[in-house]
């Protein structure tokens, strides 16, 4: 089963440090939820769609980064990002254990 947007942001929840928000007023980027920290407000996750694809953004270390990209297919440099600290993921073709962790990462990277 393919996952969607609300299921997605509710992976991302996992911490009471992390928050949903819509901080764009472009109304071409309007509905495109950032996660961040209530701390520090620094964003750990970016969803978007293209071409009808779901899509997230990660924060990764440079060298994790690399690595992912050369194991998996579906992971590309982050969309609008910094390509060294930031990765692209399709979500519906990676497994979701994978997903969940580069997420966890995500998070502590940006505490």
């Amino acid at each position: 089963m393919l996952m969607n947007q609300e299921e997605l942001i509710k992976k991302c929840l996992i911490s009471e440090d992390a928050v949903n928000t819509y901080p764009f007023s472009d109304k071409k980027y309007v509905k495109i939820p950032v996660l961040r920290h209530k701390s520090n407000n620094k964003w750990f996750a970016l969803i978007f769609r293209l071409e009808g694809k779901l899509y997230i953004n990660l924060k990764c270390t440079p060298e994790n980064s690399a690595i992912l990209r050369d194991l998996y297919p579906f992971i590309t440099q982050g969309w609008h990002m910094n390509k060294a600290h930031w990765i692209k993921v399709e979500v519906n073709k990676s497994p979701e254990d994978l997903l969940q962790t580069l997420i966890n990462n995500s998070f502590e990277l940006t505490k």
